[in-house]
């Protein structure tokens, strides 16, 4: 490939909406162009790589017998209402009517049509086990589209759907499927990805994991023991809490706090510490929006999936009206009017002497013990997990919170689809069963994207050998000078005839640090440079994008070097699979 040829243009100024570096590099590099808020074309560049990706991917799905199919991109209504999916599912997913008035759904996730698509085929316990899987573009209509291709509303991903006859099948090949995304991870180029436990959220099912890429720019917090390997999102984190009783219990006492509604206010104006008071958080549910409150211990924050699993559908945060029967900003578990749905958590469980809301504008509670002065008093798990925290694999106090990207995830969905959608096969009794489910994901423009974040200096990508746009990069500095020019095309045409992936640049009048800036965003791994000065003594110069290899070699020389530093790169990388 010729770089004069290529479509799309590379430029020196940073996007001024850029708040990460791969969206910035990305767009500079001619990867991508926005068309909307949250949607990209992509050019030559960006689908030469994620194309590689694909491949990697596809390899991977079929080594453990998943068979590629394609879903539509379009779907009726009825198929996510038979799911239930359809009406629990908010404004992400995108409804409309087609021209007969039929409702219609735009697919952001496949579940229902992989159960459409086999159900009649999976009559059988004699068709099980069997995996299929798409690779596809989606929509959904993400509320806060961000971050390049990380965070986007249409997108393209890789979604496969595995079929069980038992719940340990499915965990058997539910681990195939976990070492597979290991491996696709490793080749990749990012083996540092780790596993965490996750919520399943609106996929359903009760195991999932999520693979993450540690990187500050992550939108997920995850929860890390340094004690043991425990890893979970936060969403998903067990947090233990343990209060010590001091034998302080005092008297349920009604007391002023004029004009103090959070709970530093109040604990400030009556000279309690926080981590003995009760913080009310309000919000309603989104079918009818009733009051839904979760109390924990002031210093600590709800953890919203947590409390929604709890719940059982959706909520959002709340507004309190004069007409509620809240009194905002003075919430307590006692007293609470009974028209509320309350939960208490766990880190609330054990203190002697809280202070709390009362209920009464201008007026708080001392002394309240929930365990005495509420009858038959529960608690739950609905709060985050904070740094420092008890591990709750290994009892100590050793977990920590860093960011990452997720790029992929897996669920063990049960039968939550098969059985809503009423797809059954016969066993060999006759007798008729819902098969079991297993759904693996991967995004992978957002795979691509996160490379680049995990893998750049302030240059450009530095992409791994395996899902570069191309595996050498030639410099041909004066293409004006005869002996250079013809030193470079010869070069050229050797490697691609040994089927080496190659752009040239060899414009006329672009001067050598415009080469190697557009060859920096470009990120391919080894660079060649020839040059009159160089060819002055018959050598060529050969580096790599990483910097960790600088070689001038003799002109004769070159070929079986390139070759060989390719082949060296393939093998560093597929090292450890």
């Amino acid at each position: 490939m010729k770089l004069k040829n290529l479509v799309g243009q590379r430029f020196k100024e940073r996007p001024a909406d850029c708040v990460i570096d791969s969206h910035a590099l990305m767009l500079r590099g001619g990867y991508m162009k926005a068309v909307g808020n949250g949607i990209f074309s992509e050019f030559p560049v960006l689908r030469r790589v994620t194309s590689k990706i694909e491949s990697i991917i596809r390899e991977e799905m079929n080594a453990i017998d998943g068979q590629e199919v394609l879903f539509p991109v379009v779907m009726p209504a009825e198929l996510w209402q038979e799911s239930g999916r359809y009406d629990s599912i908010s404004s992400e997913l995108v409804r409309f009517q087609d021209r007969n008035k039929s409702k219609m759904v735009l697919g952001m996730t496949h579940e229902e049509a992989a159960v459409h698509l086999v159900r009649e085929y999976g009559q059988s316990y004699q068709q099980y086990p069997f995996m299929i899987y798409q690779i596809q573009r989606k929509f959904r209509d993400e509320a806060r589209p961000r971050a390049g291709m990380i965070r986007v509303r249409e997108f393209t991903m890789k979604d496969a759907y595995s079929f069980h006859t038992s719940q340990e099948d499915l965990e058997q090949y539910y681990k195939k499927c976990y070492d597979a995304y290991n491996r696709i991870f490793k080749r990749v180029g990012i083996p540092e990805v780790v596993t965490v436990a996750s919520d399943s959220g609106m996929m359903g099912g009760n195991v999932s994991h999520e693979y993450m890429l540690l990187n500050e720019v992550g939108e997920d917090s995850i929860v890390l023991c340094s004690a043991c390997d425990y890893r979970a999102n936060m969403e998903a984190a067990e947090n233990i809490v343990e209060n010590i009783s001091g034998n302080t219990v005092s008297q349920l006492e009604c007391v002023a706090t004029p004009d103090c509604k959070t709970i530093e206010e109040v604990c400030n104006f009556l000279r309690s510490d926080v981590a003995a008071s009760c913080k009310a958080v309000v919000y309603q549910k989104n079918s009818d929006d009733t009051y839904v409150v979760a109390f924990v211990r002031g210093d600590y924050e709800v953890n919203e999936t947590k409390l929604r699993n709890l719940v059982g559908e959706e909520i959002h945060p709340a507004e309190i009206t004069e007409d509620s029967p809240l009194v905002a900003g003075y919430i307590g578990p006692y007293g609470l009017s009974e028209q509320v749905d309350y939960y208490c958590d766990l880190s609330l469980k054990g203190i002697d002497s809280l202070v709390a809301g009362a209920n009464k504008e201008g007026f708080h509670f001392t002394g309240l013990n929930l365990e005495r002065d509420i009858k038959g008093i529960q608690y739950v798990d609905i709060a985050k997990v904070k740094e420092g925290g008890i591990c709750p694999c290994c009892g100590k106090p050793a977990l920590t919170i860093k960011r990452g990207i997720e790029v992929g995830n897996i669920f063990q969905l049960g039968t939550k689809y098969t059985k809503s959608m009423q797809m059954q096969y016969a066993d060999k009794d006759g007798s008729l069963h819902n098969p079991v489910m297993g759904c693996y994901g991967i995004g992978v423009g957002r795979l691509a994207a996160s490379i680049c974040e995990a893998k750049h200096d302030e240059y450009g990508p530095i992409w791994p050998i395996s899902i570069a746009p191309w595996e050498v990069h030639i410099c041909c500095i004066r293409p004006d000078d005869e002996a250079t020019k013809q030193a470079a095309d010869s070069l050229y045409e050797e490697l691609m005839k040994h089927k080496v992936e190659v752009i040239y640049d060899d414009r006329d009048g672009v001067r050598g640090g415009q080469m190697f800036a557009d060859a920096d965003l470009l990120g391919v791994p080894i660079r060649v440079i020839v040059s009159p000065r160089n060819l002055q003594n018959n050598k060529i110069e050969i580096t790599t994008r990483d910097k960790s290899v600088t070689e001038v070699v003799e002109v004769a020389d070159s070929l079986e070097y390139i070759l060989e530093l390719k082949e060296q790169l393939y093998t560093e990388l597929n090292f450890e699979i």
